[in-house]
């Protein structure tokens, strides 16, 4: 029995090992083959072609397109000389959607783990999932009915995050190994997992430290950089730069200011109240603006459904509007608690851990051969 998958980034990546792991033990022998990275191939995937080399930033170059194209054809061949039971793909939706379309040629069955955003932008994508995709797994609670309204049934499985969200040092240990004070408050600041939003967003976090600073004297700030970032120094001589505890800090900090992606998701999971914020190019921007469908631009917000936390966006995103929010938070003992008590609904929204192996089960069930469905162990 074998499975085609496909997980092109990175937390495609960390997200697909769960899942592979999973996979095995409900289905003991199934071959799973694929594009994925260390983890992956870690969890045992015989790995085609490395998703390292398909991350593009910017713009792709001709080098860059020639190794998609390359990945593309590796996997083309496998679904027309030796067609898997089970094609099983993992975000990377303008990859996946096309190598899908093929799937569908030659039989294959496709079961799609973490829909594309496409309640955000794109939603012309919907029509070609209702045709090439099988069974969907999906993450966010408000996908279910974004889907529902659009005559596609998926299954919401839970986030996999709450499997991974776990902060493993106490307070006093963490400090040590921080070089952090346990008597004082620390703010924590995560400007972002890309060169560029770091390049981008790091001056205006430390000027907002600054300013914070100068206000509490007492603070603490910890500067998380993010893995596959390079090594970057602080001019402020009293902030800290940690790498790999992302967790702790906030489980630790009174209050976050984050670049907006999926860690807002992370914060909310820990309970830590945050400010998001955001700035790129003002050509990007106005795209941006006329492209994207929602109300909010935090995960977290979307799905508490209000805007539970500040977010502040180009031009809105200065050093003194930022901490201005975050001490709203600072000396509003009463904002804390009541935000803490709205993340934790946010966090039971995202269900209960075991998504991945809820996703896996879904897959397990997919699985045919010569027209039998194989059974879950």
């Amino acid at each position: 029995m074998r499975v085609l998958l496909v997980a092109g980034e990175a937390s495609g990546d960390l997200h697909g090992a769960s899942f592979l792991r999973a996979l095995r033990e409900l289905v003991p022998g199934v071959h799973v083959l694929g594009i994925g990275g260390a983890r992956l191939r870690a969890a045992g995937l015989e790995c085609l072609f490395p998703a390292e080399s398909l991350s593009i930033m910017g713009l792709p170059s001709l080098q860059d397109i020639q190794k998609v194209w390359h990945a593309f054809q590796k996997l083309w061949k496998v679904l027309r000389e030796d067609p898997p039971s089970l094609l099983v793909l993992i975000d990377f939706p303008d990859f996946n959607l096309l190598l899908a379309r093929l799937a569908k040629r030659y039989g294959v069955p496709v079961f799609y783990y973490i829909s594309p955003q496409v309640w955000a932008w794109r939603r012309g994508r919907i029509k070609t999932i209702k045709k090439v995709v099988d069974t969907m797994a999906v993450v966010l609670p408000f996908e279910v009915d974004f889907y529902a309204r659009h005559g596609f049934r998926v299954h919401y499985v839970g986030h996999p995050l709450l499997d991974v969200v776990k902060p493993a040092l106490a307070r006093k240990t963490f400090c040590q190994v921080a070089g952090l004070d346990p008597e004082r408050p620390m703010v924590g600041f995560f400007p972002g997992s890309r060169p560029r939003e770091v390049a981008t967003l790091l001056p205006l976090f430390e000027e907002t430290f600054s300013i914070l600073k100068a206000r509490r004297p007492s603070l603490q700030g910890v500067f998380v950089q993010a893995e596959g970032i390079p090594k970057f120094s602080l001019k402020h001589q009293e902030a800290k730069v940690v790498r790999g505890y992302q967790y702790e800090v906030m489980a630790q900090a009174e209050v976050v200011l984050l670049a907006s992606g999926t860690v807002t998701l992370e914060a909310a999971i820990v309970g830590v109240p945050m400010v998001v914020t955001y700035k790129m190019g003002g050509l990007s921007f106005w795209l941006a603006k006329r492209l994207v469908k929602v109300p909010y631009v935090s995960l977290v917000n979307l799905v508490a459904g209000e805007p539970l936390v500040p977010e502040l966006l180009q031009q809105e995103a200065t050093a003194l509007n930022l901490a201005r929010e975050l001490l709203r938070y600072l000396e509003n003992p009463k904002l804390l608690r009541e935000t803490k008590k709205k993340l934790a609904i946010v966090r039971e929204k995202l269900g209960p851990p075991g998504a991945a192996w809820r996703a896996a089960e879904l897959a397990a069930r997919f699985l045919k051969r010569k027209g039998q469905v194989i059974p879950v162990t």
